[in-house]
């Protein structure tokens, strides 16, 4: 690989004002594991490896960019999920993180419940063998093929997210001689502390039914009175990316005071509460995420406190973790294209993918690690942004971050916890090419989306 000189860039931790990065590590090859799936190392030449298998080598094999998917670490994460919530309590993995027919089986085995939102993620689940009663279909406008298809099916529960939804399920399921299981997602009014545009407790957005003003308890009320409905609870999903569990205690208090109104005019205890998922990741040293067994622990003692305070029977619980599975057990696996230093400000570092591949730094201003994975260096840090190839300046992948003064074309540079809504949420601006998911475990590699090619663009242009 290329090892070119270029004009020295800004190095020092002053060139910016305080507040708008982190200090450079004291150690730029070394690597936190909070940041990284459990098998990434770095072998005795200094590259780093995963599943046992040199980036080096995933590069020249599959190309870039590239994510690289541990999928021991995936296993790892879901069965921590599992056994901490335990068999008294449901846990659907959220397929809106990522989903594939492998990601799906890998579920299966592992014992987990899977989330869907479109009918896109239904298809995938079910062609690859989820049983239909371990999947829930959430939504805030399912189309009736949709939901034909899901009560079809025999999914184990729909989650309704408006009044119009409670009438079109319930008339679809009597269409077809059956009573389909149903929650109701209502918004608790929560302010949950992250993004305003993944914040989704809050009254004025589109998920949901407001608890304010006896809105949830009219939808309740109405699909109780629905015989094509068997209605089994109440959701409710904060937000995400979050770590502060005060929340979620909050948003507790208030479905259960909900439940305990149910129970007083209709006489009936629903079985089940759906707290969604949220749960932060580390996607840098400064994140600091709770294990698996912490959450479980903290939000069954929420749950029980508040329903023995409402002299209610305990629910059972079921929680809805994606980013938390997936999102540290994936990273992007990049080519430097060019080094341009700006004199006083900073580095521009172009690879060859970028908004097209991650579009969380510029839709919600995302923040991110980045490490030379190709090598190792001794060079004196220097602060740099790793942007992509488009057509856009706000094509950014890493805003600020530090890598080594001797960076060049042609070495490899990685981005942790992308498994999360980063191949999800792709596309083809400028007609770049989607990468695809190669997944790695004891030292073998395989392809489970495969990348896209420009025969899969022009076919879709038919005209």
């Amino acid at each position: 690989m290329s090892r070119s000189a270029h004009p020295a860039g800004p190095r020092h931790a002053d060139v910016l004002p305080e507040g708008h990065y982190a200090a450079p590590a004291a150690d730029l090859n070394a690597l936190d594991p909070k940041v990284w799936a459990h098998t990434v190392g770095r072998d005795a030449d200094g590259v780093v490896t995963v599943g046992g298998i040199a980036v080096t080598q995933l590069a020249e094999e599959y190309g870039t960019p590239a994510y690289i998917l541990d999928e021991a670490d995936f296993r790892d994460r879901a069965r921590a999920w599992r056994t901490a919530f335990g068999a008294d309590a449901d846990v659907f993995y959220a397929g809106k993180a990522f989903l594939s027919r492998a990601v799906v089986r890998w579920l299966d085995e592992e014992g987990l419940n899977l989330d869907v939102c479109s009918g896109g993620e239904l298809a995938t689940a079910l062609s690859a063998g989820m049983p239909a009663e371990r999947i829930a279909f959430h939504g805030n406008n399912k189309s009736p093929q949709e939901i034909e298809r899901a009560v079809r099916a025999g999914v184990g529960r729909i989650v309704l997210d408006s009044f119009q939804e409670i009438v079109r399920v319930a008339h679809i399921a009597q269409s077809l001689g059956k009573r389909q299981r149903v929650q109701i997602r209502i918004t608790v009014g929560v302010e949950a502390h992250t993004h305003e545009f993944i914040a989704t407790a809050h009254e004025d957005q589109k998920f949901g039914i407001p608890l304010a003003d006896g809105q949830a308890a009219e939808a309740v009320r109405r699909a109780l009175q629905l015989d094509g409905l068997e209605v089994i609870g109440i959701h409710s999903h904060i937000g995400s990316q979050i770590f502060d569990m005060s929340g979620f205690e909050v948003a507790a208090h208030r479905v259960v005071g909900l439940l305990k109104d149910i129970r007083d005019e209709h006489g009936v205890e629903l079985p089940e509460i759906d707290l969604g998922g949220g749960l932060g990741i580390a996607y840098t040293s400064d994140d600091d995420p709770r294990e698996p067994h912490e959450i479980a622990k903290a939000l069954t003692e929420i749950v029980t406190r508040e329903c023995e305070g409402a002299r209610l029977r305990t629910p059972r619980i079921s929680v809805e973790p994606g980013r938390a599975i997936v999102g540290p057990t994936a990273f992007t696996l990049y080519e430097v294209g060019t080094v341009k230093p700006l004199d006083g400000l900073r580095t521009y570092v172009s690879v060859d993918g970028g908004m097209s591949d991650n579009i969380r730094t510029a839709l919600y201003d995302a923040e991110y690690s980045v490490a030379l994975v190709s090598r190792t260096s001794d060079a004196e840090p220097m602060l740099v942004r790793v942007v992509g190839k488009h057509c856009e300046s706000g094509d950014i992948v890493v805003k600020d971050a530090f890598l080594p003064g001797d960076l060049a074309p042609g070495d490899l540079i990685a981005v942790p916890a992308t498994g999360a809504y980063c191949r999800s949420m792709a596309s083809n601006y400028n007609h770049v090419l989607r990468p695809p998911v190669v997944s790695v475990r004891d030292g073998a590699a395989r392809v489970v989306v495969r990348r896209e090619t420009e025969e899969d663009l022009l076919r879709l242009d038919v005209g």
